[in-house]
Formats: C-alpha cells, structure tokens, sequence
C-alpha cells in the first residue's frame, strides 16, 4: 500500500508540475503572440447604406437607443445577412459558436462579399468550439480586410490528442470561456443575444432547432457594444488567429470559387425562399418594431474575467440587482437553470415579499446537456415549496419552423422581465458557469412597453402548448401536461427513457455543480 501510495503522489506530482510547466509556456507564448490594438471605426453621417437607413430613426428619437426583439428564428438568419450585405465600413463580430453548416458557411460568404467591396471585418471567436473550422477561418484570415482572432485557443491545432492534452494540462485556464454574442455593422446596428451561428439557431436544422431571442439595438447602445468587443479584441485572452494557423497557399481564391458556386445552387434553396417571405425583416428596417426605452444598456463581463478579474465588475452584480430588486413580479427564462442553495434562499427571500416568481427552464427531454440537468433536478423541490412557480419546455410543441418540417424544440433564450417594466435579453444563464467561468454579456432595459413584449414572448413559451408545468403533489414533484385531452400527469420525467433519467442521477452525484 505504501508504495502505491509512492507512486500516486509521484504521478499527481508530476501531473502538477507539467500543468505549471504548460501553463508558464502558453502565457509566455500569448505576451508574444498578442496583436496589434484595433478600435471601432468612427460612424460618419450619410456614408454607407446602414448610416442612412438609420440615420431617421435616430433623428426622430435624439440620444435614446432603439431595441427590436427578434424572435422568429428565420428573421436572426436575415437580420444578420442583410446587415452584412448592406455594410460599407464594418463588421465586427463576437460568438462562442460558429458551426461550418448551411447557414454558417453562408454567413463566412456574406462577410468575404462585404470585405471584398472594402469592409473592414473583426472576426472574434472562443476556440473551443471553432477546431473544424479551421481552415476556412484561415482562409478568411488570408483577406486583407479581414483579421480573425481566437478567444483563449490552444496553441496545438491539428491532433486531437495533443490538444486533449494540452486542454488537460492547461484545464485552469482553459475552462474560462468567452460565451458572449454580438452582431456589430458599420457601427449603426448591433444584434446581441442567446443566438450563436449555425442551423439550429435560425431554423434550419433537420433535428433539434432552438427557440431563442436576440435583441436588434440602434444609437448609443451601438457604441457601448463596440467598446466591449473593442476590450475582448484587445484583451490578453484574444490572439490571431495568424500566430497559431496559417492559410495554404491559393485557400482564399478556393474560398471565394466556393462562395460563387454557393450563390449560384442556393439562390432559390427552400430555406432561404422561406427568409425572404419573412415579414420582420421590413419592420425592424422600417423602425416599426423598436422599442425606444428611456434607459437601455448594453452591460458586459470584463475580457479579464478569464484571469479572474475585478468580481465588482463582472456582469452578475447589475443583473442580480435588477432580478432581486423585483417587487411585484420576477420572470426568468434560463435553458440551463442551477440556482445553488444561495439563489434558492434569494428566490425564497422574494417570495416571503410576495413577489410572483416563475422560472421557464428546459425538461429533461428539451435539454441539450444532461449534466446541467442533473445540477437543475435537485432545487426543483425547494423552489416549489417555497412558491417559485417551475415550467419546463417540452422537446416538441406546437411549432413547425424548421426547413425540414416539424422538429425536436429544445429552449436557448436567456432572458428576464420584472415588475413589468425592467427587461434583460442576453447569454447569460442562471447558472455557476455563467456566473463566475464564462464571459457574458446582454442588453438591460426599463421599458414598459419592452418589457410587456417579453412578457409575451414568455407566456407564449410557458402555456400548456409549449410547457409542462411542475407542482407538488402529496410532497413529490409532477409535471403536468395541460394541453393534452384529457390533461395528463406524470411522477416521473415526461418523454423521457430511463437511461435518460439514470444518467441524470448518476451525474447528480458527482460533484460538479461548480463547473455547470
């Protein structure tokens, strides 16, 4: 025993020394690697279509911010298509996710279009999801007007195995994410919400297509979304792309054949016949659909949140300001939902006030992570018995907006509303990942009329059609269907398998609630 014991401490030892070892190399490495400083470039009156589209708004509406919600998932494919295609100065742009599928490889043509007609184009993406892409954000990178850099990447970008490695040994750091979300053209629009780039955020996905929202925001708050993409692009965390990848040679001109082939199969593709039949698209231009709040911030983690940071400035202290400041009611729309015992007593603390809290949340059979689930599953109770009102989306409702037909739902909004006039739209989950290891960001408004247009957006996702409502009965949880006839009850998980509901329980023990 004791010599095992030997050998044990001489692995974890060892193990530790090669982490500080990996660790002091990759820090070394990213001082080196940093890019030049890049800033938002200057809007000018009347220089670009955007400029002059939004130019009248502003003008009927002097120093305040306009805000549009866009929910319909096909409307997020075109708003983001049709600004990119409208801009003449620049593209800025800032996601945890940016799938090599239909609607992402259409997007990688809009912003090749835009920086071949002059666009300046920032391309920022969190790398842990962005290794399949590597080759063609190289080959994007090669443009001249397009610079493409990688938030906290690592260093090895071919083996699987090496990167596992060096993702293991490095586990400290990279654990931190950038998850935030931003659309940002010529400085006159920005789109910033739950939405990442890929088929099953804009309905185009042939199994699970996400019910989400963005918010679409106009004037000051523009400039407020630059100065936060400015700090990640800036920050220690966010290193080009070049210092790690280079493109081969002749993989742009590749890239640019395979865009002109693209437009040319595509241009009467079903999905996107569906886009232009969309009818939201004319009123965001248009100004029909904003929202003129008389306050709206575009509110941020700091890019050094991945160095741990200054914690008074990370983005949990103002939300949890305006959620429990609530009076009257608090609505929360949160896809992965771990409130940890000190948000169940703050949840309680609310409801001795009387304020009417509701949680919308995925069911077990909507999720997409069954580790979230398993940190989730456990607080249903507390919550129930101290009066928080719970519903769960189910995996399939009454929604056909998928390109290929009636599909598996699954809930991606991060949102809240309270007392009716105090709304936020965003990525950031009521969870410790977003809380204290990822970066997030959203848009906080007051607003009556805003906030009443996501309270509708919430009914609309919590009624029986949509939603099973969980209750107490006799001391157990229920979910209840009401939009069955006869209403159904089930004392188990709905729709579910029992490796489903095992895993979620075996998961529940381990200890893992820190890293949800």
């Amino acid at each position: 025993m004791a010599r095992r014991l030997k050998w044990l401490g001489i692995a974890v030892a060892g193990f530790v020394l090669a982490s500080l070892l990996s660790l002091w190399s990759y820090g070394r490495f990213a001082r080196h690697a940093q890019g030049a400083p890049g800033h938002a470039l200057p809007v000018a009156a009347g220089a670009t279509l955007l400029d002059r589209r939004i130019a009248p708004l502003l003008q009927a509406h002097a120093r305040r911010s306009g805000m549009a919600l866009v929910q319909d998932n096909l409307d997020a494919y075109a708003v983001r298509a049709l600004s990119a295609r409208s801009a003449g100065r620049s593209l800025d742009l800032q996601y945890y996710i940016w799938h090599d599928d239909f609607t992402g490889r259409l997007l990688d043509y809009e912003l090749l279009d835009a920086a071949d007609r002059g666009v300046r184009v920032r391309l920022l993406l969190d790398d842990l999801n962005a290794h399949g892409r590597n080759s063609v954000l190289a080959a994007l990178d090669a443009h001249p007007n397009i610079e493409v850099r990688m938030f906290n990447p690592t260093r090895n970008r071919t083996g699987t195995i090496a990167r596992s490695v060096e993702m293991l040994l490095r586990m400290v750091s990279v654990n931190r994410r950038m998850h935030n979300k931003a659309w940002i053209a010529d400085g006159r629009v920005a789109v910033v919400g739950g939405r990442n780039i890929g088929d099953e955020y804009f309905s185009a996905a042939a199994d699970t297509n996400f019910i989400d929202l963005d918010a679409l925001v106009v004037g000051p708050a523009v400039a407020q979304t630059e100065a936060i993409f400015d700090d990640f692009w800036n920050g220690k965390a966010a290193i080009p792309l070049s210092a790690l990848k280079q493109a081969r040679p002749g993989a742009l001109q590749e890239l640019r054949g395979r865009a002109v082939n693209a437009e040319r199969l595509v241009r009467d593709h079903p999905y996107l016949r569906r886009v232009r039949a969309s009818s939201g698209i004319d009123e965001f231009i248009s100004g029909a659909a904003m929202h003129w709040p008389d306050r709206l911030q575009v509110l941020s983690d700091p890019a050094d949140k991945v160095e741990g940071g200054d914690k008074a400035r990370w983005l949990v202290r103002p939300l949890a300001a305006a959620m429990l400041g609530a009076r009257k009611s608090l609505h929360v729309v949160s896809p992965y939902f771990v409130p940890g015992d000190r948000g169940v007593r703050a949840l309680r603390a609310l409801r001795a006030k009387n304020v009417d809290v509701e949680v919308l949340t995925n069911s077990l059979a909507a999720t997409d992570v069954l580790a979230v689930h398993s940190g989730y599953a456990p607080y249903r109770k507390p919550l129930l018995e101290a009066g928080v009102k719970l519903f769960e989306l189910k995996p399939k409702g009454d929604i056909d907006s998928s390109l290929f037909g009636s599909s598996g739902a699954s809930l991606h909004t991060k949102a809240f509303s309270a007392d009716g006039d105090i709304g936020f739209i965003g990525s950031f989950n009521v969870d410790p990942r977003s809380i204290s290891l990822n970066t997030e960001m959203g848009v906080l408004f007051h607003d009556a009329d805003a906030t009443a247009a996501l309270e509708r957006v919430y009914r609309d996702k919590t009624d029986g059609g949509h939603s099973y409502r969980v209750l107490l009965r006799d001391g157990a949880v229920r979910w209840e269907d009401t939009a069955a006839r006869p209403p159904v009850a089930w004392d188990e998980e709905p729709e579910t398998r029992w490796w489903q509901r095992a895993a979620v329980t075996v998961l529940g023990w381990l200890p893992i609630e820190s890293q949800l």
